[in-house]
């Protein structure tokens, strides 16, 4: 355990004194795999998210932080602008580059795994799944975007193309583009997503 008020934190981290977020991290991990993550608030999952990327700091102040200067949610922390996340500062500590990326890997993953449950089975048999995918891709986006999901004759997903991206207020919409991307493609039918 840490001495408290140790102006050498460094030293006693050093010498074999631990620093009082270890137990928290360990518990932590230990909750999540007992109980499952569905039994964590946001935060803590980002906590630990972040603590991979700085295993040896106290990554809870900075996970609140990033919470709720993002909205509140995850999800919106994992959809920031790398920039704005590095951004973000508490106590002097940010969200460095490997963090950043860290965070953008993971989102990744979760469209790579919310696209494959889509292109494993018909897009139009499970709307559930379609609007969760929808929402992880681009409800989070600052700006407006026009995408497009292109189906077979069994309504598999082909493939997801963003076809535009706008402004705040605005995106256009070329009908042309899209008929000449579905040619392409050899897509049966499309599913036309806007933010």
């Amino acid at each position: 355990m840490p001495r408290k008020g140790a102006p050498h934190a460094e030293l006693d981290d050093a010498i074999g004194f631990a620093p009082h977020y270890l137990g928290h991290r360990s518990r932590l991990q230990e909750r999540l795999l007992t109980g499952g993550a569905e039994n964590l608030p946001d935060y803590e999952i980002l906590e630990m998210l972040l603590a991979a990327s700085n295993p040896r700091g106290d990554t809870k102040p900075l996970a609140k932080k990033l919470i709720d200067h993002f909205g509140g949610t995850l999800a919106a922390v994992l959809s920031a602008d790398p920039e704005a996340l590095k951004s973000v500062r508490v106590d002097g500590r940010r969200v460095g580059p490997a963090g950043a990326a860290m965070l953008k890997a993971v989102r990744e993953a979760a469209l790579r795994l919310s696209r494959a449950e889509l292109t494993d089975g018909e897009v139009i048999g499970s709307w559930d799944k379609l609007i969760d995918y929808c929402k992880a891709n681009i409800a989070h986006g600052r700006v407006e975007e026009f995408h497009l999901l292109f189906l077979d004759r069994k309504n598999v997903l082909i493939k997801h193309e963003r076809q535009q991206r706008g402004t705040i207020d605005h995106t256009p919409v070329y009908p042309r583009e899209v008929v000449k991307r579905a040619l392409e493609l050899n897509a049966s039918a499309l599913i036309l997503v806007h933010n």
